[in-house]
Parts: C-alpha cells; sequence; structure tokens
C-alpha cells in the first residue's frame, strides 16, 4: 500500500521476487520540519526505479536515510528479507549500497585504477601492486563494456567518463543497488547513451539501480518502476511502461500543471502596447564576447533570447548589467545615454541580473536565507548604511510567503534548500531591489517542474506589473511560452528578432539552420 495526504492507493503486488531492500514508513524530521513522512520505498534486482518529485519532495532525504547520512526517526529498512540500521555511509556501502552522484567525487589527480580500488588497494609486501590493480579495474570496465585505460589520469577523461568510473568503482565493491543521483545533467546526448548502455548492463547482472533526473524523457526510455514523492510524503508506486507523461506530471505536481496549461494558452499573446523603452542598446559589444548588438526592452515586455550553447546569450547579459565592461556601442537607460562600469551602477539604475551559475555566483551556503535574500539591497543601500531589523524581517517574510520559499525558517542555511528553492531565493534577492529591468539567465535550470512553474508564472506576472524582462533559456518551449518577443543569436551575434504570433519551436530551430545554411553557402 502507499499513502497520499487524501488517500491510500493499492500497488499491484509483485510476490515473484524478495525485494533487495525494502523502506517501510520512513519518517524524518528536521527541527519542527518534517522531510519524510511514513515514506516507502521497494527496489528489486534487476531493475532500474525511478525517484520522482520536485525539488523539496524529499528524494534527496530519503537517498541520505537510506545510505546512512541521515538518522531515521521512524521507519525500518530491510535488506534482503532482514532488519538492518545503518549509521554512516561506510556500514550501508558494506552492505552493498553505492551511490554515484552528479557532482563526481572521485581524485581527478590519481589513475582510473588508483580511483576504482581506492582504499582497497591489492598489496604485495606491503606496497601496492600497480600490475594487479590495473589488472582488476580493466576487469571490472570490460565487465561493463567501457574502454578505458586504467592506468591513465582520470582527470584526463571528460565527466562523463569520470562518471561511469564511478559506477565501476561502485560495481568494484560488489554493490547490490547503484543510487545515480542525477547523473545526466552536465552530458550530451552521446554520452547518456553510453551511460545508459552501462546502466543496462548492470540491470542484466541483477543490480538494483535508483535513478532521479528532471528529465521526463530519460526516465521513460531506461526505467521500469517508479515512485513519486511530493512534500516529503509518497504519492504512489507505479510501472512506467503503464504511467503516461502527463499523469506523472500531474502526480509530481498537483494542481501546479494547469497553471503552466494556462501560460501555454497565453502563448502568442499581444505585446503590451506601452512604448516607453526601459533599456536599449545601441550596437553594444565586447571584442571576443559579442558582435554589435542592438536591442530594446519595454515597459511590461518579457523579450527571449534563444540559441545555442556559446551563441552570445550570456555575453549580452552581462554586459546589459556591466559585470563584463562593453568596448563598443552604448546603453540609454529611459532614454539617457548611461555607462555602466559595474553591476553596482547597474543596480543604481534598476536594472538587476540573475547568473547561469547559480552555484558560483549566486548561493552562499554558509549564510541564511535572509541573508542572502538581502545581500543585493544592502550593496545597493552600502553597508554603511544597515537595513533595519524589522524592515529585513517584513521583507524576508514577505518573499519566502510570496515565492512558496521552503523550508519557510528564514535563518535556515542556503546549503540546505534544494536546488529550486535555492533559485527562488536568488530571485527574492533581485525582485527585493524593485528593479525596472529583470535579466534571467537560466533561471530553471536543474530544478524540477513545479519549481519551474512557479518561477514562470512569476515572470508572466512581473511583466503584467509593468517590469522589463530578458528571459535567456535553453528551452525553447520555456522561452516561446513566456516571451512577447524573440531574439535568436548565433555565433555571438543577434541574427534574426520577432514578434512572438504563436512562434513554434521548429520555427525557432529552422532560424538557426537557415542562418548556418547560408554561412555554408556563402563563407564570406
Amino acid at each position: 500500500m502507499t499513502h497520499t495526504q487524501d488517500q491510500v492507493v493499492t500497488v499491484r503486488p509483485d510476490s515473484s521476487r524478495q525485494p533487495v531492500i525494502e523502506m517501510r514508513d520512513i519518517s524524518i524530521t528536521f527541527g519542527n520540519v518534517p522531510a519524510l513522512d511514513r515514506v516507502s520505498l521497494r527496489l528489486y534486482p534487476g531493475e532500474v526505479h525511478a525517484l520522482m518529485g520536485e525539488n523539496g519532495a524529499g528524494k534527496s532525504t530519503l537517498i541520505k536515510a537510506l545510505t546512512g547520512v541521515y538518522a531515521i526517526d521512524s521507519g525500518t529498512v530491510l535488506i534482503a528479507g532482514e532488519q538492518q540500521e545503518f549509521h554512516t555511509p561506510a556500514a550501508a556501502q558494506a552492505a552493498g549500497i553505492s551511490t554515484v552522484y552528479q557532482e563526481v567525487n572521485l581524485v581527478p589527480n590519481l589513475t582510473v585504477a588508483e580511483n576504482m580500488l581506492l582504499g582497497r588497494e591489492p598489496r604485495r609486501l606491503g606496497a601496492i601492486n600497480v600490475r594487479a590493480m590495473n589488472r582488476r579495474a580493466r576487469q571490472t570496465l570490460e565487465r561493463l563494456g567501457l574502454d578505458v585505460n586504467p592506468g591513465s589520469l582520470l582527470g584526463s577523461h571528460p565527466i562523463a567518463i569520470q562518471q561511469l568510473v564511478a559506477i565501476a568503482r561502485a560495481v568494484d565493491v560488489d554493490a547490490r543497488v547503484v543510487i545515480l543521483d542525477e547523473p545526466t545533467s552536465s552530458l550530451d546526448a552521446d554520452e547518456v547513451e553510453k551511460l545508459f548502455d552501462v546502466v543496462r548492463r548492470l540491470r542484466e547482472q541483477g543490480v538494483a539501480i535508483v535513478f532521479v533526473s528532471h528529465f521526463l524523457d530519460q526516465v521513460y526510455e531506461i526505467a521500469d518502476r517508479m515512485t513519486i514523492l511530493r512534500n516529503g510524503r509518497l504519492v504512489e508506486e507505479r510501472m512506467v511502461a503503464e504511467t503516461s507523461q502527463l499523469e506523472l506530471v500531474r502526480l509530481m505536481i498537483g494542481r501546479e500543471l494547469e497553471v503552466l496549461e494556462r501560460l501555454d494558452r497565453d502563448h502568442g499573446r499581444a505585446a503590451p502596447t506601452s512604448a516607453t523603452p526601459v533599456l536599449t542598446a545601441i550596437g553594444l559589444g565586447r571584442k571576443g564576447s559579442l558582435e554589435a548588438t542592438d536591442l530594446t526592452l519595454f515597459e511590461g515586455e518579457v523579450v527571449g533570447i534563444a540559441g545555442l550553447l556559446g551563441s552570445g546569450r550570456t555575453e549580452l547579459a552581462r554586459l546589459l548589467f556591466g559585470a563584463d565592461t562593453a568596448d563598443h556601442g552604448a546603453l540609454e537607460v529611459r532614454s539617457t545615454r548611461r555607462r555602466l562600469r559595474s553591476p553596482r551602477h547597474a543596480l543604481d539604475r534598476k536594472i538587476a541580473f540573475s547568473s547561469e551559475d547559480r552555484k558560483a555566483e549566486g548561493v552562499i551556503g554558509d549564510l541564511t536565507v535572509a541573508d542572502n535574500m538581502l545581500l543585493a539591497l544592502q550593496a545597493s543601500r552600502g553597508w554603511l548604511r544597515p537595513i533595519s531589523p524589522a524592515t529585513r524581517a517584513r521583507l524576508v517574510r514577505e518573499y519566502i510567503q510570496a515565492l512558496d520559499i521552503r523550508p519557510t525558517d528564514p535563518n535556515a542555511l542556503m546549503r540546505n534548500l534544494s536546488g529550486g528553492n535555492q533559485q527562488k531565493v536568488l530571485l527574492a534577492r533581485w525582485l527585493i531591489t524593485e528593479p525596472d529591468v529583470l535579466i534571467l539567465d537560466e533561471p530553471t535550470r536543474g530544478i524540477d517542474i513545479g519549481a519551474k512553474t512557479q518561477i514562470q508564472t512569476m515572470v508572466a506576472d512581473l511583466a503584467a506589473k509593468g517590469m522589463s524582462v530578458l528571459f535567456i533559456s535553453a528551452e525553447l518551449e520555456e522561452v516561446l511560452r513566456l516571451s512577447h518577443r524573440v531574439v535568436v543569436m548565433r555565433d555571438r551575434r543577434k541574427i534574426h528578432e520577432q514578434p512572438n504570433d504563436d512562434l513554434s519551436v521548429g520555427d525557432v530551430l529552422e532560424i538557426i539552420a537557415g542562418e548556418a545554411r547560408a554561412e555554408q553557402e556563402d563563407p564570406s
């Protein structure tokens, strides 16, 4: 049986096999906040099991409960039918449970074999037997169908190979369960297929695999069964082949799907009638970074920037915010010529920018939610004019509620929030400055569909209230969903601009491809 907030759902039993791992009614509370509430999970040998849910649903907490990182308040864990308790990750690994994280936690300046057998190196006369180590590593790699030199430095390989080596290390310790936590987020299509080849081999060898991903198409390609979580509770366990993507999304996010459908119905809506330019770029560019670009943002307008990786989207955003300095062209803010020498100058002129690199250029993990949220406002005031405690409390409370940030504790450390909630805090940081122009570079990258829905809705609402938004995303569907006008970029220059009058993803791709064909035909 699986429990939801409102009902109990019967899952078809599978009496032919015993789960290699079964978690029953697992509950974990942090302070007064329940992170997991009676969640159950069954993993069978030779099966890929997808763990689904939006950021903050409890996926990471459940994994950490299984692998001994978090102590369980109540509930039981059964390994091959016998109750177990893991107080450390080492204890979980000794029981055959290995985790491969999105960010590879191996040592790049050691060889592939040294990483695979780190701490378990074969020895001869007290010294590491390099030949035996390489032979054993090669056998494990060949078992997975991987043609990798075990004597090569790990850091010399792309991230995809490093992740496969991490999986090989897990297999070498005779893992019965391998947990893959967002393994494909940094991989291209060919690298994903190579990873999936390894996953299929493991499945054939009887290993149970937990697959965590926000990419629904990949889940449907590789997974057999899935468990769906929402708000720390079990929604349902399903066979993947018997569940449509639409049904899965509804189970994951509930009512929020209706919001996305409403935004899609508004696709192609008329642009705002205001003729007031808020920000104008005239031949703006930077040598080696961006060719001369013209762009105008009007009040209440969302301008979407479409283009492939390296097309110049981020470079344009950084020049508009003063994060990089243009060496030709000019900027006008409300028809007045301005020179932005720094982000501080941009903030003074009511321009805000949320970077695509949330981890390096946004999140300060050791500060609280409140401190992260108020950084930009305090910087714009200057450090000699501190924000009063009453104003701090009011602003933080207001934006936690407005953006549905979870947990609601303003004193929670930023590093403990899910990716989607971290992104909401960063958006709150800029909205608190009350900008006229908001530049969003990949604001929904790496977050779940529920958080994406909330952010997309927020963008539409801000524009309706008169804010100008420059929206950059690699996901053309959301660019077209939100934008009144679309700018297409390629090879660090603007190649096309037009109103979003029922543009399709295919239309935009044809513009990019058409430009590429034209360049091939006329290399001059």
